[in-house]
């Protein structure tokens, strides 16, 4: 406990307070500006983070030693952090004292590994478990990591309750007994204690302040020391620095929100935060000035000398109004009278992060646009979670991709912008290798997981995979089946290693077998079934496939089980060097790898988990910020700490959503400070919101605040952050807004896409002009706007060439709007590329089931065995594990069979390939090869339902051959599943002038190529069908209304899906509605352009067709 204050001598401590931290650092500069009586002797500025260190170098630059241009240099001047200060002060060294953290886990783990089971620790054995606990036991170290961070922060903030344990008194430091749940941690502390043999920080204190005060010299400190920008500091921090300040210099910097709060503040020692008084008026300064009024109320406590700085004048606006009423700590007063015209307070409500990264680009852009003085490096953008807005923030700002030569840019990628406090893992791709690794070694290796690893640049780099080998790897993946594990040990210990299939290992005799043999005739060695798709030119891709894969498996297997701590850090260093290579200019990455593991290497025989090596690593990789990556002159995006109550001419705070600022309330059952906490204490959730009121005071001209207001895909509403929600009351307290508006009347949601038309729209969205600066969205939202279908909104010149493949022609007709996306416009969705699943499958989806099914009808067609056809379907890695595979597989054949039935008549014939060449009137020549004719009959046999794309392809190919060869007589027979067990046949015979009805259809392949035809496959067949036999429009468009269906029948699994298919949502817009397609009018017999298409397509069809 600190000396009472009325047996204590005044402190020499001398206090400076202002409400701009500018102001503050002008002050500092006058201080040390004085030179020393050693000018050798380098100044002392003690700072909370490096961001604060390198704006107060900077500002300092412009005082100390300048020129007649300010062109100075800040140099002899330290910046430690408040608590290195205070270590060197106490003379004992973070870094080799035993009581830091990261050395006491190890202490405390050893103690509770000694001690486990015993009673007094039975909570903590519990959570542990037993030594067959694998899963428990993995928490040790975690768990002693914890334990030392509170013992850690026992000692700093309450010390008197450490000195209390160290006498034999369990006490919470104020002389009331611990909580009986707590109980085990004094005599866990005294055990630890024991350990270490040698005094903790808070026993060591009283010593400590004795001996500053006593002999000055016993420290080699400067005469002149600066705490700058502190908004909290405990207790044994402030005695220290006030023993330094009996014969030193000491200077205490302190950003205060309000100097009027400051003045009625009265001294405060260690009491109850519960029983303190709340001395604020202004509710912003009552509910986030916690941390600030706190630290004043202790400093006064040891009476130094205080200096209250004044302010300069604010702007002439509601923030400035806001800012001033905070400064006066009242409530009361007029009003600010504001224009309409003012956004000095800017709150947007955004459809998720993606959106607010967006928006907030727009407006960045904006402000840059209006005030020809303002600069990126004038602008902050500070966000509570850094890691997940980086990559939206980098996509949004930086470069696009994908953008013709000579686009228009938006103005907004032009600007550097520079993301401060990232982990580690995220700028230095090794060490994101090393986490990835660790977190592979946890987890079931899924296949997705080891392609990306693959895909990591210093493992392709390592193995030399470039990007075309890299998708190759991930086709080979999903042929061979690959699903989880590297080989069987891993499946084990899962208790499924009798499953090898969908492992590494097994794809990888696969794809080797698949070197040596093809897929030809379903044969198999063992249990390994050859992958076809495996050429001469794959050889050395297998093998480097290969080596990375058994290379992976050496690694993961030493990152496994219970073994001595060097042991693990010899695998870690041996995982880098098997599976990591860097370009001479990046060795930086290897080595800053192994200092993150050197950092946590030690010669200790105590066993771990690979739980505990994560834990170990962690703090390692975790964003840190570094003084460089601030005040660079980009825009900077960072947290709230590291740039607090900096001042900047725009101050933006993203992410301020419900639930993610500030931080969850939830507190630490463990923490004997959380349960009671003490004024000064430090808190997670009191120390955001008062970053909040600093990001609030220190903005000059322009407060920005984006949160997520409406859910991304339900659109339902979300509100901000609460401390976002108290800004807006005190904005209604302080200003009047035109019109009697309110400020969350003027929050301004935005609209989902960038392509809406009230981003273009002057003063819709917050600003008098147009809020988008985006070209390209502009021109997407005239497009929008325009009365045609969407789509392209000309046609296309028909494309330029001198020949048709007939496999194209086919492909179009079944999907005039895809191939067009595809071929001409180059443009593919998503959802066309099969993706990695590192599931088991239990059960088959429908495509599955219908793949496992083809395969088993085109083998048995080729003449191969069901029985053989089958066991090869097992060894391919798809199918669900065990009996459950062996039921499906049951079922599908059940299905395959009726085919095969109806498919016997015509197999006497052998199958032949006939390629066809046919001149087209304009020049053109169609070519291309028809499968399957058999005799005169061109036989195709699909595990399908009949339906009408399969129909349309034997037509397609009959017109081909019967053009090619007019000689011939030829027909086409189409075998499809048909009701439960049974099968369905379509026969066509060719027309009488098979090329003209060719020709048509080529016209209609080449009106796809222009644009997006209103023509989906099985809905026009629907209209066509009753068309062709005499029947009325009116009940043909009836029935293709019904065929088309709706989302909701797609959905409810009753058809549909024309009406859900990506690509018609793409070119018709969502939904997709039967009406849509019947915009576009016709003459002649069909009213629709839809019905005329159908026609086009589907008559000639009908009229030589029979189903049965």
């Amino acid at each position: 406990m600190s000396p009472d204050a009325s047996t204590r001598t005044a402190s020499g401590l001398r206090v400076h307070v202002a409400e701009r931290t500018d102001v503050l650092v002008a002050a500092l500069a006058d201080v040390l500006a004085t030179t020393p009586s050693d000018p050798f002797t380098p100044d002392v500025v003690a700072v909370p983070t490096r961001g604060v260190e390198r704006w107060v170098a900077q500002r300092l630059s412009h005082r100390l030693g300048t020129g007649a241009d300010a062109d100075g240099i800040c140099a002899n001047v330290l910046f430690p952090s408040p608590q290195r200060l205070v270590s060197e002060a106490s003379a004992t060294s973070a870094d080799e004292d035993p009581w830091s953290p990261e050395r006491l886990a190890w202490h405390v783990l050893a103690a509770v590994d000694a001690q486990h089971g015993a009673d007094w620790l039975r909570t903590v054995s519990r959570f542990l478990g037993d030594d067959q606990d694998e899963v428990r036991r993995g928490r040790r170290f975690r768990l002693a990591q914890r334990v030392a961070r509170l013992f850690g922060t026992y000692d700093v903030q309450r010390p008197q309750m450490v000195r209390a344990w160290a006498e034999g008194r369990d006490e919470d430091g104020l002389g009331a007994p611990l909580p009986h749940d707590l109980a085990w941690q004094p005599r866990l502390w005294r055990a630890v204690r024991e350990a270490v043999d040698e005094a903790s920080p808070a026993e060591r204190l009283d010593d400590a302040v004795a001996r500053l005060r006593a002999d000055p010299s016993s420290i080699d400190l400067p005469a002149r020391l600066s705490v700058f920008g502190a908004t909290a500091l405990p207790d044994g921090h402030l005695r220290v620095l006030d023993a330094l300040a009996g014969h030193r210099e000491v200077h205490l910097w302190l950003p205060q929100p309000s100097l009027a709060l400051w003045s009625r503040l009265t001294s405060s020692g260690s009491t109850r935060r519960s029983t303190a008084p709340a001395p604020a008026t202004h509710p912003l300064l009552a509910s986030m000035a916690n941390d600030a009024t706190e630290l004043a109320a202790r400093v006064l406590h040891l009476d130094p000398d205080t200096e209250a700085l004044p302010t300069p004048p604010r702007p002439d606006t509601a923030l400035g109004a806001l800012q001033t009423r905070i400064a006066d700590d009242r409530t009361d007063g007029p009003t600010y009278q504001a224009a309409a015209a003012d956004r000095s307070v800017q709150v947007h409500a955004c459809h998720g992060r993606s959106r607010q990264v967006e928006v907030l680009r727009e407006v960045v852009v904006g402000l840059l646009a209006d005030d020809d003085t303002l600069e990126p490096r004038d602008i902050i953008v500070m966000c509570p979670d850094v890691e997940a807005f980086a990559p939206l923030v980098e996509a949004v700002f930086g470069p696009a991709a994908g953008i013709d030569e000579g686009a228009p840019e938006h103005p907004g990628r032009t600007l550097r912008v520079r993301i401060a406090d990232r982990a580690p893992r995220s700028a230095n791709p090794v060490l994101a290798v090393v986490a990835t690794l660790l977190e592979l070694a946890e987890s079931r290796v899924g296949a997705s997981a080891v392609v990306d690893l693959a895909g990591q640049a210093p493992v392709r780099r390592r193995f030399g995979f470039d990007d075309e080998e890299l998708d190759r790897v991930r086709a080979w993946a999903l042929e061979s089946g690959v699903r989880w594990g590297e080989d069987v040990s891993r499946r084990e210990r899962y208790q499924m290693g009798a499953l090898p299939q969908g492992t590494w290992a097994t794809a990888l005799d696969r794809l080797l077998l698949g070197v040596a043999m093809a897929e030809e005739d379903q044969r198999f060695v063992g249990t390994v079934l050859p992958v076809d798709d495996v050429g001469s030119s794959d050889v050395d891709l297998v093998g480097r496939l290969a080596e990375f894969v058994d290379r992976l498996t050496v690694t993961l297997g030493e990152l496994d089980g219970a073994r001595p701590a060097a042991d693990w850090f010899t695998a870690l260093d041996r995982a880098v060097h098997l599976l990591t290579d860097v370009a001479p200019a990046d060795r930086w990455q290897q080595a800053e790898a192994a200092r993150a593991i050197d950092a946590v290497r030690t010669a200790s025989s105590t066993v771990l988990r690979l739980a505990d090596v994560v834990a170990l690593l962690e703090p390692h990789l975790a964003g840190r910020p570094t003084r460089a990556n601030f005040r660079t002159g980009a825009l900077t995006v960072c947290s709230l700490a590291p740039m607090r109550a900096v001042p900047h001419r725009v101050v933006a705070l993203l992410g301020m959503d419900d639930g993610a600022f500030p931080r969850g309330s939830g507190r630490d059952g463990d923490d004997i400070l959380a349960r009671d906490p003490l004024v000064g204490e430090r808190d997670a959730r009191q120390e955001d919101r008062q970053l909040f009121l600093d990001a609030v005071t220190s903005a000059q001209q322009h407060l920005v605040v984006v949160y997520s207001g409406a859910d991304e895909r339900t659109g339902a509403t979300r509100p901000p952050a609460v401390p976002v929600g108290e800004l807006l009351d005190a904005l209604d307290n302080t200003v009047t807004w035109p019109q009697g508006a309110t400020a969350r009347d003027r929050v301004v949601h935005h609209p989902l896409q960038t392509v809406d038309e009230r981003n273009f729209g002057p003063g819709l969205l917050g600003r008098s002009e147009p809020f988008s600066f985006d070209v390209l969205d502009l021109a997407a939202a005239l497009t929008r706007r325009r009365d045609e279908p969407p789509g392209a909104p000309e046609p296309l010149a028909p494309p330029d060439a001198d020949h048709l493949d007939l496999e194209d022609l086919a492909s179009t007709l079944e999907h005039p709007v895809r191939e067009f996306f595809r071929k001409r416009l180059g443009a593919t969705l998503p959802g066309d590329e099969p993706q990695l699943d590192d599931r088991l499958p239990l059960a088959l989806d429908g495509l599955d089931r219908w793949a496992v099914g083809d395969r088993l009808l085109q083998a048995a067609l080729d003449g191969i065995p069901l029985d053989d056809a089958a066991a090869a379907e097992r060894r391919r890695g798809h199918m669900p594990p065990a009996t459950l595979g062996g039921a499906t597989l049951q079922q599908i054949r059940a299905q395959v069979e009726p085919l095969l039935a109806a498919s016997a008549r015509y197999l006497a014939e052998p199958a032949t390939s006939i390629d066809v060449t046919i001149p087209l009137d304009d020049g053109r020549v169609l070519t291309g090869t028809v499968n399957g004719v058999r005799g005169g009959v061109l036989v195709r046999t699909v595990f399908s339902r009949l339906g009408a794309k399969h129909r349309l392809r034997a037509w397609v190919q009959l017109l081909a051959l019967a053009s090619a060869f007019p000689e011939r007589t030829v027909e086409a027979v189409t075998i499809g599943r048909g009701q439960v067990r049974s099968s369905r046949v379509a026969r066509l015979t060719a027309p009488d002038d098979p090329r003209a009805v060719l020709q048509r259809l080529v016209a209609l392949h080449d009106e796809a190529m222009c644009g997006p035809l209103p023509l989906p496959l099985a809905t026009s067949l629907a209209y066509a069908h009753p068309r062709t036999g005499g029947g009325d429009e009116a009940d043909a468009l009836t029935s293709a209304r019904t065929e088309l269906g709706t989302a909701d029948d797609a959905a409810a699994g009753r058809g549909g899906f024309e009406a859900v298919d990506d690509y018609h949502l793409l070119a018709f817009g969502d939904p997709v509605t039967f009406d849509r397609l019947l915009l576009e009018r016709a003459t002649g017999s069909e009213s629709t352009r839809f019905g005329a298409l159908a026609m086009a397509l589907w008559s000639d069809l009908v009229e030589h067709e029979e189903v049965g």
